[in-house]
């Protein structure tokens, strides 16, 4: 496996991949890897010749220098996960390289980006599509993989290359959990064993969801009140949002009467973790 930090580099590994007429995959990530994103991994590797990893925590995506700052880096241990995931190249670029001195283009979104958590995160978005936009470029994957969890980051990405015209397959594969329900987060690593557990509310309101649901009740409003209530036990709980929206164009509903998203953004402690479940 060969790890490669220059553009340059990657586009000429990329040029040799493409005349043997091999097929590309890509698993974007920002490093602190988990089971979430093995398991992203594990399914590219199945469908792609050639595998590639990028490891990039990319400042532009962070309205929070604290967030920014305080997100989980460790690199060597993920190259060495990958290794094991019999990848075939990590790109692992630095800031310098994917953002040198003068550049002022980016790659911007409407109305994907008003919703859920694009409403508290100004720009946070922006910064997405611009450096997935960044990646496709260099790379050049035929299929790139993300999680369920982030659906609104996969909807956006999915707009881009529909709009932008890319010939890239986008794949989402289903959120990954422990045990215990808690959705697989590099985040998790930063909550208290007590975080840790007042976490679960969040999976618990989704479920709590999911059971009205299923029980005939439609209003959004209702549905929203109960998981709140659900959320509001738990100590060291602060929601950011809670949001039934349409699941292909994200827009609020009143009531649910096809396919919906329920997306949760809550703070437990100093710690900001999302999760989703669909309902139709």
């Amino acid at each position: 496996m060969d790890v490669i930090t220059k553009i340059n580099e990657m586009r000429t590994r990329v040029l040799s991949v493409k005349d043997r007429k091999r097929s590309i995959g890509l698993v974007p990530t920002m490093g602190a890897l988990h089971d979430g994103h093995i398991s992203l991994i594990r399914s590219a590797r199945k469908e792609n010749d050639e595998l590639v990893v990028s490891i990039y925590l990319n400042p532009t995506q962070f309205d929070n220098n604290d967030d920014f700052d305080g997100y989980p880096r460790q690199l060597n241990e993920d190259i060495e996960i990958i290794r094991k995931e019999n990848a075939d190249v990590v790109f692992a670029p630095s800031t310098d390289e994917m953002y040198p001195d003068g550049f002022c283009t980016h790659v911007t979104q409407d109305k994907l980006t008003d919703a859920l958590c694009g409403r508290v995160r100004p720009g946070h978005f922006n910064g997405v599509s611009t450096i997935v936009t960044k990646l496709f470029n260099i790379i050049q994957p035929g299929r790139a993989y993300f999680g369920q969890k982030d659906y609104q980051q996969s909807a956006i990405i999915k707009r881009l290359v529909e709009d932008m015209n890319m010939d890239i397959d986008i794949r989402v594969c289903p959120t990954v959990r422990e045990e215990d329900g808690l959705a697989l987060s590099s985040r998790n690593k930063r909550l208290s064993l007590e975080e840790r557990k007042d976490a679960l509310c969040i999976h618990r309101s989704l479920q709590k969801a999911g059971a009205m649901f299923a029980s005939n009740i439609r209003d959004t409003k209702e549905i929203i009140e109960e998981m709140t209530s659900v959320i509001k036990k738990a100590e060291h709980t602060k929601i950011d949002y809670i949001s039934i929206v349409n699941a292909d164009t994200l827009e609020d509903l009143s009531s649910v009467n096809g396919k919906a998203l329920t997306a949760v953004a809550v703070w437990i402690g100093n710690t900001r973790l999302i999760d989703n479940t669909i309902l139709e």
